[in-house]
């Protein structure tokens, strides 16, 4: 009976996917690369070709070339919200979806909505409007994924606060990026295509500062070249030359801040390989329920939630002994990739924890399993 519901349910899956929506993003490296501009053009050229386009929601930021490009383009007018007193405005979802048309434009992908919104990101009603069938173009900085955070602020030293998950690219159909010189934006900046003349010296000392272009580029130049590297893995090469399938573990703590650092990264590795990964929490005695500190709790449960949103899955489980839980995992989920931080011994535990390090390294050689400490 269960074997027969999962082949009723693995048709299911199969009909929704072919009626979802062709998904198309622009990924730039930074803001003023032209990805709205680009999109506009691309509305424009299925407008020529009969296609029922509409634009759902454009962001011009005041810059004459793109709001010129606006003229002759059917847009479906913003919903009205109010929000502590303030009349704000929102991409009306629910008209898009009444309305159907076969493409939508949606810009600003990592937008988060205003509070009381039918969901909280921007991103969310993208993939509601792909499950009701409809085409969506959209576009987003190479800052706003998710697993490549600390990397950005490592950079530009900046926290990008709206922010995708891997996922979301990785779902897309198709995904190209829009590439100019540090030399070509730097011009287009001082000549104030990007912003007001009064803001130009500002991004010049931070964000638009040259070395950040670079590092920034080169990131937004990987990515679309990791995506292209799978879409030709998956559909061009035979399935017997594919490269071996790889699983990842990251061992995290309740620490606040060192385990999403090891959730990004293992997240990371797997996306290049195109395959799952899990996390793994091992609760000790001195975090057991009745013990565990609030502030504690309030940290794990951000781990989990980034661990979901980046398209993996928690493993935890209650134990006095990590390193046994660690093997046992990698055992039976097939790993072949751990990811920790470096070990934290106090002076008298060095001999207890020795013994049991050295158990695990065994394991590893044993199984032919990496492991990659992070600092």
């Amino acid at each position: 009976m269960k074997k027969r519901e999962e082949n009723v349910q693995y048709f299911l899956d199969l009909i929704k996917r072919s009626r979802r929506g062709r998904f198309k993003i622009y990924i730039g490296m930074i803001a003023g690369v032209g990805k709205s501009y680009r999109m506009l053009q691309e509305a424009h050229e299925m407008l020529d070709n009969g296609v029922d386009v509409q634009i759902g929601y454009i962001e011009t930021h005041g810059r004459a070339g793109t709001e010129a490009l606006l003229e002759g383009l059917p847009v479906i007018p913003r919903k009205k919200v109010f929000y502590k007193g303030k009349e704000l405005e929102e991409m009306d979802l629910e008209s898009i979806i009444q309305l159907h048309p076969e493409l939508v434009i949606v810009d600003e992908l990592a937008h988060t909505n205003i509070e009381g919104s039918r969901n909280e990101k921007r991103w969310q009603d993208v993939v509601e409007l792909l499950d009701a069938g409809i085409n969506v173009i959209s576009a987003v900085n190479i800052q706003h994924i998710e697993s490549l955070n600390e990397e950005v602020k490592s950079i530009a030293g900046i926290e990008i606060k709206e922010r995708i998950p891997d996922k979301v690219l990785q779902d897309a159909d198709e995904v190209v990026n829009i590439d100019l010189t540090a030399e070509e934006l730097v011009n287009r900046l001082k000549a104030g295509k990007i912003y007001s003349p009064e803001k130009v010296q500002l991004a010049l000392n931070n964000f638009f500062k040259t070395e950040n272009i670079l590092q920034l580029r080169e990131l937004a130049l990987k990515e679309v070249a990791f995506k292209i590297g799978k879409k030709v893995e998956n559909e061009v090469i035979p399935g017997d030359k594919k490269v071996r399938h790889e699983k990842f573990l990251g061992c995290i703590s309740s620490n606040e801040k060192t385990p999403r650092h090891i959730i990004r990264k293992v997240a990371r590795l797997a996306s290049r390989y195109n395959t799952e990964f899990y996390v793994l929490y091992v609760q000790t005695p001195a975090e057991s329920s009745d013990r565990i500190r609030l502030a504690t709790q309030r940290h794990l449960l951000n781990h989990f939630n980034l661990v979901t949103e980046l398209g993996g899955e928690v493993i935890q489980v209650a134990s006095s002994n990590i390193i046994d839980e660690i093997i046992e995992t990698c055992r039976d989920r097939q790993i072949t990739t751990v990811c920790m931080g470096h070990p934290a011994f106090s002076f008298p535990m060095v001999l207890v924890n020795i013994p049991k390090y050295k158990k695990f390294l065994h394991f590893l050689a044993e199984t032919d399993t990496d492991l990659i400490i992070l600092t």
